[in-house]
């Protein structure tokens, strides 16, 4: 404001540091098959409960269920969920049922909407203007007993309670098949006092449900296609669905093959999205690894990838199967190993290594097989992390190689949280960096990028994520003439060059013992 007398004037200043703030580090996506719930859509949830309830729970076909229940047992806490659906040929997909004027469908494909009803009355407010194209509908699962109720639905297009659009928001279990009713449906009849309007025995019925011929069904195995698919990366379908997702730092893919695998070609597809995408594939362990010879052999054509950005864990997890009176099965382990990094995460940080004392797998896990220390020696060696059964602490994950870190590869992504601490500062300087596009590209903006960039490096320094004792040994920023010359200013870049000094893990714990001589005087 302009100083028109003596006196005392307070202005606010903007900081000269724009704020930088760690992204969040164990987001796990899943993608397979599962019941219920929206297809080709994710779907972030916050608990197995959600997962039940979106999309069905536990199903003998998947292995998607059993993965998530995985993750949250063994400490998971945000999950983004893919659901795929391979139509069955000459099959319906979606069930759908008509009565009157009102045609519906199922909101997403498969069997569980076979029990849909639905019950229409017109007892609405006579005083309404729109009252002859207004009526009431109850939706219920006659399979689980879950009902909806909506009231004053319209049909005028114009209406704020148009059904097509009530219908699309606000239910879970149907949509307006075409373009809608014309006119508002008759009423059903009404129900005998004191009975409920979808009991079958009354007379003459009170609800429509879905007729025989058009009865859905629950699709076919999933394949290839159905993740990378010609057209999905463009469309944002199967694998692709992701690209919806605003952060995901763990992508699990649990079998979804005949043969209890995952194709070879769709790990290789996954695990590039990863990088795109600064995210983790956790690879599971093909099913008929049976020792550590045939994993040792089956590597190179089973796996086949040799990046920073894949993970994987053998062998497999024997668990009870609920759905077997509690027989014991061989399950993937990536949902589980998913859940222990979250929690690794929560308690420790990104850049402890998820494996040790600390990363045990709760519940009754046990790996499907023994190992020597030196077959896990020799597995070790080629990047293979084990999960392995100790007398006094259970089934820990026992191994912090990416799938670079062979030892004959020699990369300095060899560890994993080496690689998922460069992940968290690149994701995390690239979102709050956003500000500096468009900036004048001088003096005055490197300024700007440098103190930011080194605040938020210092708070995670002050953290423990970086060897050495001062910032200087820690980390360094450099954003300047040196880094960004005058071509490239004529070019429109801007170039930040961050180093830091990682800490990695103790793998090799050296014991040193010494007899000492016994005195003589």
């Amino acid at each position: 404001m302009p100083e028109n007398f003596p006196g005392v004037y307070v202005e606010d200043v903007s900081r000269a540091t724009r704020t930088i703030s760690g992204v969040a580090t164990s987001i796990t996506a899943f993608i397979g098959r599962a019941l219920i719930g929206p297809v080709n859509q994710p779907a972030t949830i916050s608990s197995y409960d959600d997962f039940e309830r979106i999309f069905g729970g536990l199903w003998l076909e998947s292995s998607l269920g059993y993965a998530v229940r995985d993750f949250y047992r063994n400490g998971g806490k945000q999950a983004i969920i893919v659901r795929l659906f391979h139509p069955a040929a000459n099959n319906i997909t979606k069930a759908s049922l008509a009565w009157d004027s009102l045609a519906l469908e199922a909101s997403s494909e498969g069997s569980w909407a076979n029990g849909l009803a639905i019950h229409v009355d017109t007892q609405v407010d006579p005083n309404n203007p729109d009252a002859p194209n207004l009526f009431n509908l109850t939706v219920k699962n006659t399979r689980n007993d879950v009902v909806e109720v909506f009231r004053d639905l319209s049909t005028t297009p114009d209406s704020p309670r148009f059904v097509n659009d009530v219908l699309a928001t606000d239910s879970n279990l149907v949509r307006v098949a075409g373009p809608g009713p014309s006119a508002a449906p008759t009423a059903h009849p009404d129900p005998p006092e004191g009975r409920d309007a979808f009991d079958p025995t009354n007379a003459p019925a009170t609800f429509t449900g879905v007729a025989g011929d058009a009865l859905a069904s629950d699709g076919e195995s999933l394949s290839l296609d159905d993740f990378i698919g010609s057209g999905n990366e463009d469309a944002g379908l199967g694998l692709y669905s992701l690209d919806r997702v605003d952060l995901f730092n763990l992508l699990c893919i649990p079998p979804y093959l005949e043969n209890g695998n995952v194709d070879p070609s769709l790990l290789a597809a996954a695990t590039d999205y990863c990088q795109k995408q600064r995210a983790m594939l956790i690879i599971d362990p093909p099913s008929d690894w049976s020792d550590a010879k045939k994993a040792i052999a089956g590597l190179a054509t089973d796996i086949g990838i040799n990046s920073s950005n894949a993970v994987l864990y053998f062998p497999r997890l024997r668990q009870p199967n609920p759905l077997r009176d509690n027989q014991p099965e061989d399950f993937a382990p990536c949902g589980a190993v998913a859940g222990v990094i979250a929690r690794i995460d929560a308690t420790r940080s990104v850049w402890k290594a998820p494996a040790g004392q600390e990363a045990g797998l709760a519940g009754e896990s046990l790996p499907s097989l023994s190992m020597t220390n030196q077959e896990s020696d020799k597995l070790n060696r080629l990047a293979i992390n084990c999960l392995r059964q100790f007398p006094a602490s259970g089934c820990l994950v026992w191994g912090a190689h990416t799938r670079a870190g062979e030892d004959g590869l020699a990369s300095e992504w060899k560890y994993i949280p080496v690689r998922r601490t460069a992940l968290f500062l690149e994701e995390s300087l690239y979102r709050g960096l956003q500000w500096v596009v468009f900036e004048p590209n001088d003096e005055p903006l490197w300024v700007q990028i440098r103190r930011s960039v080194n605040a938020f490096m210092q708070d995670v320094f002050r953290q423990g994520a970086f060897q050495g004792t001062t910032p200087r040994e820690a980390y360094f920023v450099k954003c300047d003439h040196q880094t960004t010359t005058q071509n490239d200013i004529d070019g429109g870049f801007v170039n930040i060059l961050v180093g830091f000094a990682p800490l990695k893990p103790a793998e090799f714990v050296i014991i040193k013992l010494q007899q000492m001589a016994g005195r003589t005087a």
